[in-house]
């Protein structure tokens, strides 16, 4: 007998590209804490599936479970690197995510 239940679905998330001030990798240090406990507490709360930054300090690319492009981009714009000009430009793009029968 199969099992009726799919290996995999696809969960429909905002891939949200947070481009860097060229003095990034300078400028986040104060803010890096704050960001990551942040980054930390939404991902425990589901909000934030995966989040992380290019070596380069070019950009950020987060995976966001929102309802729409707009909310997305507000939990972007609500973290201390968009406020204090680390991240200088927001980008949303609707993504779907394969999410695996093992996920809660």
């Amino acid at each position: 007998m199969t099992d009726p239940t799919p290996a995999a679905t696809i969960e429909p998330v905002w891939l949200v590209r947070a481009t860097c001030a060229p003095d990034a990798a300078e400028t986040r240090v104060p803010f890096r804490p704050r960001h990551l406990a942040r980054l930390a507490e939404l991902k425990a709360a589901g909000v934030i599936v995966e989040a992380g930054a290019f070596l380069d300090v070019s950009e950020s690319v987060l995976l966001i479970r929102a309802g729409t492009e707009a909310e997305a981009l507000e939990v972007c714009r609500g973290d201390v690197y968009m406020q204090n000009g680390v991240w200088v430009e927001l980008r949303a793009k609707a993504f779907g995510r394969m999410r695996t029968a093992d996920e809660a």
